[in-house]
């Protein structure tokens, strides 16, 4: 099966997509690291800042520092209120532009899965991490179907539409998150699963959510002819709790792993 190449370029599109989401699971993550105050973070992935800002409302650190590859996810961050407080830069998790033990906690939200050396990522997470800090992350579990675009690759399959596969899907189980940080030399790696619901106005406001422009997927739904996207959507609803009133909620589960580094 092939892979979707993800491109995160449009913000606004990607804010409409995962934002909720990404603040529903970040809240409950944060919740079961338990870091204490004053730690120094470093936010690999930081996409739109969803996750830096949550850091910094609800876990007081002395600093916090967001990277990511794409310049417009790291634009659309710096103008947001966390980037009044907090820095950002354009950076490859698979070569981070920081000295050794330069952090407390090196964190990763809904990312891992999506880098393409993985392996090379968390020894450099690990590396700019100091001595019995903290190497935490969480992806959605995409290998058992149960991220936030279930209902949507579900009903494309009833619908006889080829579906590609997530890049890393596979890494994104909780045993194969603990072979990745065991592998890269963590310490006392602890794992957990993280299950959040979120809500819809309606169906056009799910849909509008699934369709971001930069996804391929919205790019294959954009070429159909307007009776087989009629039944796309269709058989999506088919996959959808919609209440009387019209509106949706729905649940999907995350997969989070934290761990330490050894004194060096």
């Amino acid at each position: 099966m092939k892979e979707i190449a993800h491109r995160f370029d449009d913000s606004a599109a990607y804010e409409r997509f995962m934002g909720r989401w990404s603040r529903a699971a970040a809240v409950e993550f944060l919740d079961w690291i338990a870091v204490p105050v004053g730690a120094a973070w470093l936010d690999v992935g930081c996409g739109t800042g969803i996750f830096t800002e949550l850091v910094l409302d609800r876990c007081a650190p002395s600093a916090v520092t967001g990277v990511d590859p794409s310049a417009a996810q790291v634009d659309h961050a710096a103008r947001q209120p966390a980037g009044e407080r907090a820095r950002f830069l354009v950076a490859d998790a698979q070569a981070l532009p920081f000295e050794d033990a330069a952090f407390d906690v090196v964190a990763s939200a809904l990312v891992v899965n999506f880098i393409p050396d993985r392996p090379r990522a968390v020894r450099e997470m690990r590396r700019v991490g100091r001595p019995a800090g903290r190497v935490v992350g969480y992806v959605w579990d995409f290998e058992a179907e149960r991220s936030p675009s279930r209902p949507m690759r579900l009903g494309m399959r009833r619908a006889g539409i080829d579906v590609p596969a997530i890049p890393g899907q596979r890494d994104s189980t909780l045993a194969a998150l603990h072979s990745l940080f065991e592998a890269a030399g963590l310490i006392e790696v602890e794992t957990t699963s993280i299950e959040v619901t979120v809500p819809f106005t309606d169906f056009d406001d799910f849909w509008k959510s699934q369709t971001p422009s930069y996804s391929p997927t919205t790019h294959a739904i954009d070429a159909m002819s307007e009776g087989d996207r009629r039944r796309l959507m269709d058989s999506v609803k088919r996959e959808l709790p919609i209440a009387a009133d019209g509106t949706i909620a729905y649940a999907a589960r995350a997969n989070a792993i934290k761990a330490r580094i050894a004194a060096r």
